[in-house]
């Protein structure tokens, strides 16, 4: 039924002027749409939905992920030198080398955006 749509992430935010820059500047997302009520993002083929909502930040598990492929240490290497934080979280099998947690040949890394909502990154 749904296989064949593309689907997209959909992040809400208290503030769309400080998610405009979050989004746009810090994580270079280029913006398809920029209303009142909405922010759009594409992100390769697929595009990120930012709207403004009173339950902004409340989700405590990650909102969207990136397969970043071979690109995962120079776009996590970029978003430091952006200044942004990454989490740490502890999980079964996975080890942590600094920011990056690993499992096997697998690497990711979560961070937040200014809201709070978890973002993922992995080199899948």
């Amino acid at each position: 039924m749904l296989a064949n749509i593309d689907v997209a992430a959909t992040v809400a935010v208290k503030d769309l002027e400080i998610a405009r820059r979050f989004y746009g500047e810090t994580l270079g997302l280029k913006s398809t749409e920029d209303s009142e009520a909405v922010l759009v993002f594409q992100s390769g083929g697929s595009s990120m939905v930012v709207y403004a909502s009173e339950f902004a930040g409340t989700n405590r598990a990650t909102s969207a992920t990136w397969g970043a492929g071979e690109a995962f240490a120079g776009i996590v290497e970029a978003l430091q030198t952006a200044g942004v934080r990454f989490e740490h979280y502890d999980m079964p099998g996975v080890k942590r080398d600094g920011d990056i947690h690993a499992s096997g040949d697998f690497r990711m890394v979560w961070f937040k955006d200014p809201d709070g909502n978890i973002l993922h990154i992995n080199n899948g």
